[in-house]
C-alpha cells in the first residue's frame, strides 16, 4: 500500500497514492477527523463541551452529504442505498410512533442513522483510484495506530497519559470504575485504557482496525523500516484490546485477520496466505506477552474464559442475554418498533421520563426498538449487499489493485458488521467507517468502469 511499481506489485499489495497526483483534501480531512475530534476529550476540562465534540464527528459527515448534494453529476449509486434509504423511510414513519420519545429526540436519533450511512453517497465522488484507496487506509492505520498506543501507554503509565477526566457516564454511575477497571500485576487497580477516548475500554475498537491494516501494510511493497512501523501498530491494537479486556474486539480482529488470509487464498496467492497467517500470528503472540508484563494475571484470564465452554454459552453470557430477551419477547412486543429515542444518545440528552427508555447493548436490539422486524430486514439487507460487493471486487484477479483495495475494505467491514450481535456500531464512528469505506471503494470501482 506505499511506493512502488503498480505493474510489479504482487496482487495483495495496493501502493501508495503518488501524492503528486492525488492532493489532500476532504477525505483526509474526514478520517483524520474521526479521531481528532473525539480526542479533543482528552484534554482537561472538555467534559462540559462532550455533546458539542460527540455530535461534531457526526455533523462533518452531514456536511459532506449537503456539499454532494449540490453536485450536477454523480456516481452510479452502491447497491445497498435502496435498503439505506428505505431505512431512512421507515425511521421517517416512526416519528409518528404513539411511543417516539419526543418530535427533538425522534429527529435527533434518526440523524444519527442518517450521519452514520450518509458517507455511502458522497464518499464516491471523493475517491477514484486504489492509490487514493490505499493512502486513506494508511490514515485509518496511523490514527488507530496512535490511538492504541496510546492506550498502552495508559496502562504503563497512567499517572501521565490517562486522562484527567473521564466521560461521567461512567464517573456518574452508581458502580463507578468498578466494572471497567481491573486488579494488575503488583495489585495497582487498573482502568481499562479509553485511548484518545474519554471511555474506558473505547480503545479497543480502533484497536481492532489498527491490528488488521498494521499486518496488510507489513508485507506491502514498502521500505523495511515502514514494513517495521506497520507490524508496531498492529501489535500496539491488539495489546490495547487485551489490556482493555473487552472479549467481542479480540474474537473480531482474528477473525478480520483471519478472513483477509482467506482471501489471499482465494486470490490465488497461497504463499502469501501462509506468510500473512505466520507474521499475524507472531505478532498476536507477541502483543500478548506485553499485555501480560503490563496487566498480570487478569489479561489471561480474561483471555482464557473465551475457551472456558463452548462458544455459544460464552457469548450468551456476555450479550447473548440481549439477543435472547430481543427475539423472544421484543420481537412479538414491539414487531413493527417502539419509536424513536428510547435508547442511544437521544435518549440520554432527550429524555424526559414521560416515555421511559429501553435498554440496548447490541445493535440488533436498537433495530428492534427503533423499527421492529421492517428495520432488522431493510439493514440488514443493506449490509449484505454490501458485503457481496465487496467480497466480489476482491475476487477481481484480473485487476489486482481493484482486488487489493476490495479484499481490505472486505476484512475490515465484514468485522464490523458481525458487531452487530455484541455491540452498537451503526450509531457510532466506526459505523461512520464501514460506510465511508464501502463508499470510497464503490468510487474506485465507477472510476475502474468510466475508464473501461
Amino acid at each position: 500500500m506505499f511506493p512502488g511499481n503498480a505493474q510489479t506489485l504482487p496482487s495483495y499489495a495496493v501502493p501508495k497514492a503518488n501524492t503528486g497526483r492525488i492532493p489532500w483534501g476532504f477525505p483526509e480531512i474526514f478520517v483524520i477527523s474521526q479521531t481528532a475530534l473525539p480526542a479533543l476529550l482528552y484534554l482537561p476540562g472538555t467534559q462540559g463541551f462532550r455533546l458539542s465534540l460527540r455530535v461534531s464527528a457526526f455533523a462533518i459527515s452531514l456536511a459532506a452529504f449537503a456539499w454532494w448534494l449540490a453536485q450536477p453529476n454523480r456516481e452510479p449509486q452502491h447497491r445497498a442505498v435502496p435498503w439505506l434509504m428505505a431505512v431512512m423511510g421507515l425511521l421517517g414513519l416512526m416519528l409518528f410512533h404513539p411511543t417516539t420519545l419526543s418530535l427533538p429526540g425522534g429527529l435527533a436519533h434518526a440523524m444519527v442513522y442518517f450521519a452514520v450511512l450518509s458517507p455511502i453517497l458522497w464518499a464516491p465522488a471523493f475517491v477514484k483510484t486504489p492509490e487514493h484507496f490505499a493512502r486513506l487506509a494508511a490514515l485509518l492505520l496511523i490514527c488507530s495506530g496512535v490511538n492504541s498506543l496510546v492506550g498502552v501507554l495508559q496502562v504503563y503509565d497512567p499517572g501521565t497519559y490517562m486522562p484527567t477526566e473521564l466521560s461521567r457516564i461512567v464517573t456518574d454511575s452508581a458502580l463507578g470504575l468498578g466494572p471497567v477497571s481491573y486488579i494488575g500485576p503488583n495489585g495497582q487497580v487498573i482502568v481499562r485504557p479509553p485511548g484518545l477516548f474519554d471511555t474506558p475500554g473505547a480503545v479497543a475498537g480502533p484497536g481492532m482496525f489498527a491490528a488488521l491494516l498494521g499486518a496488510i501494510f507489513g508485507l506491502s511493497a514498502i521500505p523495511i523500516w515502514q514494513r517495521i512501523g506497520a507490524f508496531l501498530l498492529s501489535g500496539a491494537g491488539l495489546a490495547a484490546i487485551y489490556l482493555s479486556q473487552v472479549r467481542i474486539s479480540l474474537v473480531i480482529c482474528v477473525l478480520m485477520i483471519g478472513l483477509y488470509g482467506l482471501l489471499l487464498l482465494l486470490q490465488r496467492r497461497p504463499a502469501k496466505a501462509m506468510v500473512f497467517g505466520g507474521l499475524a500470528g507472531g505478532v498476536i503472540a507477541l502483543s500478548f506477552l506485553v499485555a501480560f508484563t503490563l496487566g498480570g494475571d487478569s489479561i489471561s484470564d480474561r483471555v482464557m474464559t473465551l475457551f472456558s465452554e463452548d462458544p455459544l454459552s460464552v457469548y450468551y453470557r456476555a450479550r447473548g442475554v440481549q439477543l435472547d430477551y430481543t427475539m423472544s419477547e421484543m420481537l412479538f412486543e414491539y414487531p413493527l418498533g417502539a419509536g424513536l429515542g428510547r435508547w442511544g444518545m437521544a435518549a440520554g440528552y432527550f429524555g424526559t421520563g414521560s416515555v421511559p427508555s429501553i435498554w440496548a447493548e447490541i445493535q440488533i436490539t436498537g433495530w428492534m426498538i427503533d423499527g421492529g422486524v421492517p428495520m432488522l430486514v431493510l439493514y440488514g439487507g443493506a449490509l449484505v449487499a454490501t458485503s457481496y460487493a465487496e467480497f466480489r471486487i476482491a475476487r477481481k484477479m484480473h485487476l489486482p489493485r481493484l482486488a487489493a483495495c476490495g479484499a481490505v475494505a472486505f476484512a475490515a467491514n465484514l468485522g464490523t458488521a458481525v458487531m452487530i450481535i455484541s455491540f452498537t456500531p451503526f450509531v457510532t464512528q466506526i459505523g461512520i467507517q464501514y460506510w465511508f469505506f464501502a463508499g470510497a471503494l464503490h468510487g474506485v470501482v465507477c472510476a475502474a468502469r468510466a475508464q473501461d
